[in-house]
């Protein structure tokens, strides 16, 4: 992690499969979510997000190993943009998403 920039990775267990036998969204939303808690974090004052639009590209199954990475986008002194990306192992885009943080306690 540097500021503006997180990583991480999750493996997929059966736990983490849908109805389907894919790869349930709200476990990829839970990756994409905490890059971007600690990318939108990693300036100091505190970081909420206020909305995050994501989009499922590609399904994966138990075993796979998800990557996720946020990368700062833009940042002002009470906002962030940033751009959320999960792959899979081969480096497949599985989910995109964008995520808008807020600083409540900057610049004061």
């Amino acid at each position: 992690m540097k500021e503006g920039y997180a990583r991480a990775t999750m493996q997929v267990t059966p736990e983490l499969l849908n109805g389907a036998g894919v790869t349930h969204g709200s476990a990829v939303f839970g990756l994409a979510d905490l890059v971007f808690a600690a990318a939108s974090n990693s300036h100091g004052p505190v970081a909420l997000g206020l909305n995050v639009n994501i989009h499922y590209l590609k399904a994966t199954t138990s075993g796979a190993l998800l990557t996720g990475i946020a990368r700062e986008e833009n940042r002002t002194r009470k906002t962030g943009l940033y751009r959320l990306e999960v792959t899979d192992e081969k480096g497949d885009l599985v989910a995109l998403a964008e995520g808008l943080a807020y600083r409540p306690g900057a610049g004061k």
